[in-house]
């Protein structure tokens, strides 16, 4: 591949890491036990550092890139859409690709959501929803209704209220006097019920990842949770949010996930792959009752008063057009399930019988390994395997990114047969690499 003719990879870029260290502070990084992998350049499904070698993307860039990394169609948009509109606020004004892309959305999305609120990340997304959620109720004049419902070690962002729904002591207990109160379930049938049975009058919504919990470690929920969850929803007047921001745009085999179960939310949350992980951009989908709530004079102070300086900009909204139209042009989605098996396949034999992996978690090309010193006995943290085993995939020309021992394996949609093999084949080698050099002390199995 040829690099970029602005990319130089030597001898400038020799010194990107010593810069990186002296000024950036990275997000979720412990920087004083890190070492900058600086990249940049980007080919398809592969990433190129300072010195050219090559890393499959096993993780889309954080679960956002969908078709590849320099796509022709997503870089053609952005092109054209730069020579006539680079951004215009929509707090009073509007434009074309804003409205075409909430068209397309609302033709996508499951039946009922017909109005678009746009944000620039999933977890502005999901905020935007609590808060809608909150103020419909308050307009309806239920004002007890203040208390949100959601799943144990939930993630749904890093700002304050998606902090408050999130359940993951780790990322959030430091952060509790400045959070408001949430009741928390676990994703059982029973459980749910109780849950309603006991909260159902003085619930706003319940925030829930359809089918699989991903920052939590791709945690699965039962069968006919999320129908459950719409059924005691709609008897309580609970309003139902599902946070797509990591299962939409094909990611479990539909477009939104949402789908396998024929669900319809009151709010669809969705960013990430929105923009073909192009751009940031995001959106809060919702019913044209609820819709409807916020409708006065402006004298009766019912406008939903929030937005964000880069709503619905054009140049994400042109990227995320061009991605619906790889999806239509490419046939993405039908390409899927052939990828899914294939996935599915080779994981099995890898890691089925291996002795230090406890559980494989697959929804689609969604996949979580969690590790273990054996099938019931979890590694030490202090030992942190689960990164040292992404650290060492590097060696093998891949990247990923885990979640403790949990080592997730999130590819881009356009990845091939040969490079699912690639990247499950890399991870066991490397696992079985880490789990060698273990120190006596402390054993693997």
């Amino acid at each position: 591949m040829t690099l970029p003719s602005n990319i130089e990879s030597t001898p400038t870029s020799a010194s990107w890491a010593a810069r990186d260290l002296r000024s950036l502070w990275h997000p979720f990084t412990q920087q004083s036990e890190w070492q900058p992998l600086v990249i940049i350049a980007g080919d398809g499904n592969y990433l190129i550092d300072e010195h050219g070698r090559r890393y499959l993307d096993g993780v889309s860039s954080l679960w956002a890139n969908l078709h590849g990394h320099r796509h022709p169609t997503l870089d053609a948009a952005i092109a054209k859409q730069l020579a006539t509109l680079s951004h215009s606020t929509l707090l009073g004004l509007s434009h074309p690709t804003a409205i075409e892309l909430g068209e397309q959305l609302v033709a996508l999305a499951p039946p009922g959501l017909q109005r678009v609120f746009y944000s620039d990340s999933g977890s502005t997304a999901v905020e935007v929803a609590l808060k809608m959620a909150f103020q419909f109720h308050q307009h309806g004049g239920d004002t007890k209704r203040q208390r949100f419902l959601a799943l144990r070690n939930a993630y749904h962002g890093d700002t304050l209220g998606s902090v408050s729904v999130g359940g993951i002591d780790l990322f959030h207990r430091l952060f509790s006097p400045l959070l408001f109160h949430t009741e928390r379930v676990e994703p059982t049938l029973s459980a749910l019920d109780s849950a309603f049975a006991e909260h159902g009058h003085e619930l706003a919504a319940f925030v829930v990842e359809p089918l699989i919990q991903g920052a939590a470690g791709m945690l699965l929920q039962p069968p006919g949770f999320l129908q459950r969850a719409r059924e005691l929803c709609d008897r309580h007047g609970v309003l139902l949010i599902a946070d797509e921001v990591a299962t939409g745009f094909g990611r479990t085999g539909k477009m939104f996930a949402c789908e396998h179960v024929n669900v319809s939310p009151d709010f669809l949350c969705i960013g990430k792959g929105l923009s073909g992980g192009y751009l940031p951009l995001a959106a809060t989908l919702t019913t044209e009752a609820v819709y409807k709530r916020f409708l006065g004079r402006r004298s009766e102070q019912k406008t939903f008063f929030h937005g964000h300086t880069f709503t619905g900009n054009p140049l994400g909204c042109a990227a995320a057009l061009a991605s619906l139209a790889v999806f239509r042009e490419e046939r993405v989605l039908e390409s899927l399930p052939i990828k899914i098996a294939a996935l599915a396949e080779r994981l099995s034999e890898q890691f089925a019988q291996h002795p230090n992996v406890h559980e494989i978690r697959r929804c689609g090309l969604m996949v979580g390994i969690e590790l273990g010193r054996d099938r019931e006995r979890p590694f030490s943290p202090e030992l942190a395997v689960g990164a040292r085993v992404c650290e060492q995939l590097r060696s093998h020309g891949v990247n990923l990114r885990p979640l403790g021992d949990v080592v997730v394996l999130m590819p881009p949609l356009s990845i091939t047969r040969d490079e699912l093999h690639l990247l499950v084949d890399a991870t066991r080698q490397a696992l079985d690499e880490v789990v060698a050099a273990l120190t006596p002390e402390e054993p693997a199995a």
